[in-house]
């Protein structure tokens, strides 16, 4: 079947560039009625000219051939963008996705309509989703359910746009793109009050009223909720600061000699810190703001990029010393990392996400601007050189280096469980010698993948992962796609591993989030006394054929259109169970918990039955290089124990072990070595047993008769017949 597969792909036109049918051309003639021609991609970015009696009305590029951002799936988001000569966009619309709680949860059309609010919006303008206080931002409003993946799409068709627009000098570079960025002056520094930071700008304030943050919500569906009342409408909602530490006048002022030089030698070379005081009814840092490591109230956006701030990047203060300071309630540090590119010397503002309920999990939030120049006097502006200036651009690290850097908390711990499980896996004969202490471990290791790799890290893996490699194989292979996601990319890689070293049955046993639950969840059932059933061998093993079935349907349509494919891969469950946490439609969710009851009676039908990820795993495993699990002459006959035992009936009748349906569970290498149940080991002790009560118990005493010498014998005698 593997050779049928490559030959199938093998036969597909390669392609440099995804082609997806008329609706390019069709958003075209709609964007420029008037236009006649449109040329070949071209250049860099892969740009399209559109002109009409050789006059040229705009450009037509695709967002991944400029830019590579995942979104929330882990993949990136394309988009066709079109722009007119004046550096306009004329039309955004989304190609493809691969957008979980799109693909079938919220209704694709809301998408596009998200994206259409991006006509007439220029390439340099700064767009904001959500509601901003700042009059030169453009903000558009964001799809309930959806925000991170809009946020995201927002990101890709602006910073797609001005790359291009940059390229065909449509619009002006931003400043920190030609320039060396200004140096803070490490030599200043002159005692100074906290008025006197405040009064030359070195330190800036928002003073937002309860009213003000009220008015900001007109005209919207948050309008009129939880609004302050006319007495109340002039109450400080929050009264907030922010200053850069890194000038030795302002951080030095404000912090103290010994916590300003500890900050210093803290930071590492390109890094700054910042201060946000605040006060009033309002957190700046909130009380969930560890959430998923990233603080979401506070941002610091400079140059349309926006920096968000994470748990590892946020200090405490506590002990400040500038003179006539007020108090305030929050006092927080935040470092902006090198990879960022900050420069001191330019323009930037920090933004104060407000958010207001109008469901029980929908919300509208707004964003009050804090803008913030440093003091001219702090900095040195020196001009770049033609080397510098190469070396900024080798400094601009690739996209997935910044997200594995964002998930390394979860990278390390994967790694740690994926080095246990080696473990496990490589002394398997020393822990099924203990099956006590094996079981309880493997019941803690399951529920770890369910709720850290499943529902927290988001790493289960599916079918349409080996579609999308088979694929990239033959068409346009790039290491950037599958980086992105650096929890699948670990699992995948450890799973190719696995495969040749012990077959399907680590990732299918130890690794999958669904799999793990079922398997958690049947435990149970044994536990509380459920029925358990079983199918007649024979029928079961023809059972088996389904899986392989689905996966290659699944595969035919993969040739003919992957969102196709991604569709009908809802034959998994996983997105309802784990991806999505069955926060979904009625239907996915009763499939997917019909599933599970199944499996309360019958363990892991899905994946005896079904799974085509189990089967397209099944397919590579027929090359494993080793057969780790033991078995005796006697397994099969006359011993059927292990087989019996089995719980996924994954041994045959004659005492093999199908690697193909083996969920190396270690089940049956636990009665292997255990001489109290397997059946020949209980014989042979026995015999040997008996062998031993035959035996003397230890050594025994033997009497002496003492025996004299014949001669001796016979003088005796003759003397005592001369007596007689």
């Amino acid at each position: 079947m593997l050779l049928v597969i490559v030959v199938l792909l093998l036969c597909q036109p390669v392609e440099a560039r995804k082609n997806y049918g008329d609706i390019e051309q069709q958003r075209i003639e709609v964007a420029f009625p008037g236009a006649d021609n449109v040329s070949e991609p071209e250049g860099d970015y892969s740009i399209r000219t559109i002109s009409s009696n050789g006059e040229t009305l705009g450009y037509a590029f695709q967002s991944l051939d400029v830019v590579d951002i995942p979104a929330y799936s882990g993949k990136p988001v394309n988009i066709q963008v079109l722009m007119n000569v004046e550096g306009v966009i004329k039309d955004a619309y989304v190609l493809e996705h691969h957008e979980p709680i799109l693909l079938v949860g919220i209704p694709e059309e809301r998408l596009h309509e998200f994206t259409a609010k991006y006509e007439g919006i220029s390439a340099d303008q700064r767009v904001i989703v959500g509601r901003s206080s700042d009059p030169e931002a453009v903000t558009v409003d964001a799809v309930t359910g959806a925000t991170v993946t809009v946020m995201v799409v927002n990101e890709i068709i602006m910073r797609s746009a001005h790359e291009v627009g940059v390229s065909l000098g449509l619009v002006e570079a931003s400043a920190g793109s030609v320039k060396k960025p200004a140096v803070v002056r490490e030599e200043v520094f002159e005692p100074a009050s906290w008025s006197e930071l405040t009064g030359n700008g070195a330190i800036r304030r928002l003073h937002l009223t309860r009213g003000e943050v009220d008015e900001a919500f007109k005209g919207t569906e948050a309008e009129g909720i939880d609004n302050a009342d006319a007495e109340a409408a002039g109450e400080t909602f929050i009264d907030l600061y922010v200053t850069h530490l890194n000038p030795p006048t302002i951080g030095r002022n404000l912090l103290g000699e010994n916590q300003y030089r500890f900050l210093m030698e803290e930071l590492e070379s390109g890094e700054h810190a910042i201060a946000v005081l605040g006060r009033g009814e309002y957190s700046f840092k909130g009380s969930g703001y560890v959430r998923g490591g990233i603080f979401d109230r506070v941002q610091l956006r400079q140059f349309g990029d926006i920096i968000s701030f994470r748990d590892l990047d946020y200090e405490r203060l506590s002990d400040v010393y500038a003179e006539g300071m007020p108090e305030f309630s929050e006092m927080a540090i935040f470092i902006i990392r090198e990879h960022h590119q900050f420069d001191p010397g330019s323009p930037w503002s920090l933004e104060l996400l407000v958010r207001r309920q109008t469901g029980p999990i929908d919300g509208i939030f707004t964003s009050f601007e804090l803008p913030y120049q440093l003091p001219e006097a702090y900095l040195e502006r020196p001009q770049p050189t033609a080397e510098e200036l190469a070396a900024t651009e080798e400094a601009n690290r690739p996209v997935w280096v910044n997200i594995w850097y964002q998930k390394s908390f979860q990278i390390g711990v994967l790694c740690v469980a994926l080095g246990l499980l080696t473990v496990i896996l490589f002394l398997q004969d020393k822990f099924t010698r203990h099956p006590r202490f094996l079981h309880w471990l493997r019941r803690g290791y399951l529920t770890f993948t369910v709720v850290f790799i499943g529902w927290y890290a988001l790493g289960q893996l599916s079918v349409v992962n080996v579609l999308t490699f088979l694929h990239a194989l033959v068409e346009d292979f790039r290491w950037s796609l599958f980086l992105s996601d650096p929890v699948i990319f670990i699992l995948w890689t450890f799973t190719a591993a696995s495969l040749l070293l012990w077959g399907r049955g680590v990732f299918c046993g130890w690794l999958c989030p669904f799999g793990a639950l079922q398997e958690l969840i049947n435990e149970a059932a044994r536990k509380l006394k459920v029925p358990q059933y079983e199918l007649p061998f024979a029928v079961h093993e023809r059972l088996w054929a389904i899986k392989y079935i689905v996966l290659l349907v699944l595969f035919g349509i993969s040739l003919e259109s992957m969102s196709a494919a991604e569709r009908f891969a809802e034959v998994e469950p996983f997105k309802t169970a784990i991806t999505l946490k069955f926060d979904r439609q009625w239907w996915f969710v009763a499939y997917a918990v019909a599933l599970l009851v199944v499996n309360l009676f019958t363990r892991k039908v899905y994946c005896r039955y079904v799974c085509p990820l189990g089967a397209a795993l099944a397919v590579p495993s027929k090359f494993r290089l080793f057969d780790w699990l033991k078995r005796r002459k006697e397994c099969g006959n006359p011993c059927q124990l292990c087989a019996k035992e089995c719980e996924i009936q994954a041994i045959h009748p004659d005492g093999r072990i199908n690697a193909n349906e083996c969920h190396y569970c270690l089940d049956c290498q636990m009665t292997y070595h255990n001489e109290n149940k397997c059946p020949p080991l209980v014989v042979k002790n026995k015999k040997r047993n008996r062998r031993a009560k035959q035996a003397p118990a230890g050594p025994e005493r033997i009497p002496a008769v003492q025996i004299e010498e014949p001669g001796a014998i016979d003088a005796g005698a003759k003397r005592s017949e001369a007596v007689d």
